[in-house]
C-alpha cells in the first residue's frame, strides 16, 4: 500500500541546489518512490550553530510503497552518496541533509526514526516550504495544519525563497 510521505532536505556545504536536486533525482530513481512534488528552494540562516554557511531548503511530497525503516534507509544511502559522512556531528554543516517529517498518519518514537519529526514545529525552514506545498495538511499527533503550526511557530530566523544563481 501506497502512503503520502514528506521529507524535509538542505545543505550548506558545495553547490547546495545541485546537492539537493541530485538527492531528490537519486530517490526518484526507487522504483518503490512515485509522484514527487518539490516546494520552491528557500534561503535560511542557520538555526542552531550560527557560525557556519546559510542552507537552502525544502520540502518534497512522494508518495511510497517502502515502509518507514527503509524509506530512512534510502535517505541515508542518498546522503552518504553525496558525500555526508555517515557518522556526522549534530548541526554541523552538511552537504545534505533528509529527514522524514511526515509518514502518513505513522507514529514512530525510537532511537532511529521519530516521525512526525519533533522539531517540525518550531523549525521555520521546514514549515515555509511544506506551507507552500500541503498548508492544510493535518499533522498527524499534533493535529495542527501546517498553516497553523507555522502561523505558530516560535523560530524567528529569516527564511526567503531562493533567486539561483546565473551559470556561465
Amino acid at each position: 500500500m501506497s502512503e503520502t510521505v514528506f521529507l524535509s532536505f538542505g545543505a550548506n556545504i558545495g553547490d547546495r541546489e545541485a546537492n539537493i536536486v541530485s538527492a531528490i533525482t537519486a530517490l526518484s530513481m526507487n522504483d518503490n518512490i512515485t509522484d514527487i512534488k518539490v516546494a520552491s528552494l528557500y534561503e535560511t540562516e542557520p538555526l542552531v550553530n550560527k557560525d557556519q554557511p546559510p542552507f537552502l531548503n525544502t520540502v518534497v511530497q512522494l508518495n511510497t510503497t517502502l515502509r518507514p525503516f527503509d524509506l530512512l534507509d534510502e535517505t541515508q544511502k542518498v546522503e552518504q552518496l553525496l558525500g555526508r559522512p555517515k557518522n556526522h556531528k549534530k548541526n554541523a554543516p552538511r552537504i545534505i541533509d533528509i529527514d522524514i517529517i511526515c509518514f502518513g498518519s505513522a507514529f514512530i518514537d525510537t532511537d532511529q526514526l521519530h516521525i512526525p519529526h519533533p522539531m517540525l514545529a518550531i523549525r521555520k525552514f521546514v514549515l515555509v516550504p511544506f506551507n507552500e506545498l500541503v498548508p492544510d495538511f493535518i499533522v498527524p499527533l499534533v493535529k495542527k495544519t501546517v498553516k497553523d503550526l507555522l502561523n505558530h511557530c516560535p523560530d524567528t530566523t529569516i527564511v526567503r525563497k531562493h533567486i539561483p544563481e546565473k551559470r556561465a
